[in-house]
């Protein structure tokens, strides 16, 4: 709104910033404007609160109830680990039986090829 608008006030520069504009130089800096939306409040404090509180002679209400006391959660962790040890004893169990079968299956392989080798020798024979 044009009517409200106001003009901000001149400044006067001091000698030496007159001189430094005066060569091409920049003027200083403005100040900052002052307090909340420049009124010249800085701060909005509830001081009746304060004053309430320090005239009573009585003591302030106790806090309110919260959980019971800090207690390590040790049964958690436990479970989890116990988790853990099943899964490395079951990836040991699994390791060791592809390890035996892998074991039968070779000799099952050799003993398959001389039963063949015996046959082909056998066949040619007649």
């Amino acid at each position: 709104n044009p009517k409200m608008y106001k003009a901000p006030p001149k400044r006067e520069l001091s000698a030496q910033d007159r001189i430094f504009v005066g060569q091409g130089g920049t003027p200083p800096p403005t100040e900052a404007p002052g307090g909340i939306a420049n009124t010249g409040v800085t701060v909005f404090a509830q001081v009746a609160a304060h004053r309430a509180l320090e005239s009573s002679d009585e003591a302030p209400a106790p806090p309110p109830a919260t959980w019971e006391a800090y207690t390590k959660k040790g049964q958690e962790s436990n479970g989890v680990l116990a988790m853990m040890d099943m899964l490395v004893a079951d990836l040991d169990k699994e390791i060791q039986e592809s390890e035996v079968e892998e074991k039968d299956s070779q000799s099952e392989y050799e003993s398959f090829m001389e039963d063949s080798k015996t046959k082909r020798a056998a066949d040619s024979q007649l």
